[in-house]
């Protein structure tokens, strides 16, 4: 089932050919190495050029931030090391590291070390705090070393590509290799680690076309994908995100699953063959590198979901697989200012199976569950133990505590205490479902239906594009929210519950369920019963609410 990560490009520059990218661990920005010679460095949240380091008339093949030096570090075809402070734009260091092409310089996370590779077939790391001397010489490839790069889980080993077809992994204190991985059909172009998890996991990808996933303590190769068309030139495991990235010179970007390698989506942004893919640990930003320039693509949200069970203050939210929880009473109420930052005290609950998309807690917080990948899991809540689990996109709630769930676009089924009770029949295909005194379900931009929670029974269509339902908590009052507008209507039970004995079967259902009483002409973005009240953020996100008809902004 598909991650539904919402793709968006952010920055987009035309240049020339741009060989690498690194993103910035702290800052918005993004190092661009490319082929006349030059390196530019942009700011993706102004979409400016900060500057502009004039390296080399050769091309310039890789370029890293060193952060805790305020410097980059670049690898040029005229053999040399260059050390720049991107601050200053001093130049601190150069020195001839290698006697071909410098392919690829990595920084080494903890240690003052940069690692080189080159097409004299041979890697070197240089120690900085040693005036760049060259702490180790590695030899066993034999063809051009196309890229190195340190494993997060072990930093004092490293891993390198080669068009001899292998890769061999390598420990910063011995100049021979651990072991070497074969299985590619021609060059291996680039490699990366898999940071997340406890998957040893080692992603290549060569000129055979195919990228390969090898579980590098077994030593074997667990997944081939065969997506591509022409030479693959980079690859990426994201260090948050379930995904793998990779790029090629057929001009195509491939999204796939990490867990279960299905290809997620395909981007071609039309600017020939792609270079390089830098992710940067706790953002969903990604930059690319492309014969005709470079961009930042946006996956997905950054903000964590979340879930607060209203009666005891308890919040919990999912960072990538990460769970915490906080109680939001426990902070009290006296001695703090409007605008003020409360401290809490944040408990680690544990991990989910499933890369959470959405996390709800039930009516009476005891149960939360967590959707992703095409997958449910309920939660204890308090214990952050599994409870049920099964298929779906979506869950929702009945305020008794029953659960409905969304399986694709023809199937909704109820469950109550984690037994399913009714399969709706449905005529229409459901893109979306809505909780509540009513099941609310969606389709598309025509029209929602609602059903009885204990028959599974049609109830009434409203035919409006609906972006989200809101029922207050005596189940009288129920807001719709459109793209433009509010609706607010009043739910006559006693006319469901006669149209439900009487077994009505008309095509709209029952009329007489809900009674129109206001519109108010703005769109809603998060809303909230309180009694009567219905308080909500619009567009701007600016707090309203509206309290019979008349719409108000707290002073």
């Amino acid at each position: 089932m598909p991650l539904r990560l919402n793709i968006r490009r952010k920055l987009t520059s035309r240049s020339d050919r741009v060989k690498s990218v690194d993103l910035h661990p702290d800052e918005p920005w993004m190092l661009c190495s490319l082929y006349n010679g030059t390196v530019h460095m942009w700011n993706w949240q102004s979409q400016t050029l900060l500057k502009t380091f004039e390296v080399t008339e050769l091309p310039v093949r890789s370029s890293k931030f060193i952060a805790r030096k305020q410097w980059i570090v670049t690898g040029a075809d005229d053999l040399n090391v260059r050390v720049f402070n991107y601050n200053t734009m001093e130049k601190i260091k150069t020195f001839e590291a290698h006697s071909d092409y410098l392919r690829h310089v990595a920084v080494h996370p903890l240690l003052p070390y940069v690692v080189t590779c080159s097409d004299d077939m041979t890697i070197k790391i240089w120690d900085w705090e040693k005036n760049w001397d060259c702490k180790q010489v590695y030899e066993g490839h034999s063809h051009y070393v196309m890229q190195v790069v340190f494993n997060p889980k072990d930093p004092n080993t490293f891993a390198s590509a080669s068009l001899d077809r292998t890769i061999k992994v390598w420990g910063l204190n011995s100049a021979q290799p651990h072991f070497t991985l074969e299985g590619h059909e021609k060059g291996v172009n680039c490699i990366d680690y898999f940071a997340g998890g406890d998957k040893p996991f080692l992603i290549s990808g060569a000129d055979d076309s195919t990228v390969k996933i090898w579980d590098y303590q077994s030593r074997n190769c667990v997944q081939t994908l065969t997506d591509h068309t022409q030479n693959v030139s980079c690859v990426a495991f994201h260090p948050d995100l379930p995904v793998i990235i990779t790029g090629s010179e057929d001009g195509a970007v491939r999204i796939f699953h990490s867990g279960t390698f299905s290809l997620e989506n395909t981007l071609n942004y039309g600017m020939e063959r792609v270079w390089s893919i830098a992710c940067r640990k706790g953002s969903n930003r990604v930059g690319l590198g492309y014969d005709e320039g470079s961009a930042i693509i946006k996956m997905g949200k950054e903000q964590p979901v979340a879930s607060m069970d209203q009666s005891s203050g308890k919040i919990i939210w999912a960072k990538h697989n990460e769970v915490q929880m906080v109680n939001v009473k426990g902070a009290g109420a006296d001695g703090f200012v409007d605008g003020e930052r409360i401290p809490l005290q944040v408990k680690e609950l544990g991990n989910c199976e499933v890369y959470p998309q959405s996390l709800r807690h039930d009516p009476k917080g005891r149960v939360a569950v967590v959707c992703g990948d095409g997958s449910y899991i309920m939660y204890t809540a308090l214990a952050w133990r599994t409870k049920s689990y099964g298929n779906a996109l979506e869950v929702v709630w009945s305020p008794q505590g029953d659960y409905a769930t969304r399986e694709g676009p023809t199937k909704v089924k109820l469950f109550r205490d984690f037994k399913e009770r009714h399969t709706l029949a449905l005529d229409f295909n459901v893109d979306a479902i809505f909780g509540g005194a009513m099941l609310a379900c969606r389709s598309g931009q025509e029209f929602v239906f609602f059903y009885d929670w204990e028959t599974g029974a049609p109830v009434r269509r409203i035919d409006a594009t609906v972006k989200n339902v809101f029922w207050n908590d005596s189940a009288l009052l129920c807001c719709i929210a459109s793209d433009t507008a509010l609706f607010v209507l009043q739910y006559d039970k006693e006319a469901v519950a006669l149209y439900l004995e009487q077994a009505g079967n008309e095509d709209d259902g029952c009329e007489a369920a809900f009674e129109p009483l206001y519109e108010v002409g703005e769109r809603v973005s998060t809303g909230r019963w309180v009694g009567d009240c219905f308080v909500y953020t619009n567009s701007n996100e600016r707090l309203n609410y509206v309290v019979g008809g008349g719409g108000e902004r707290p002073h």
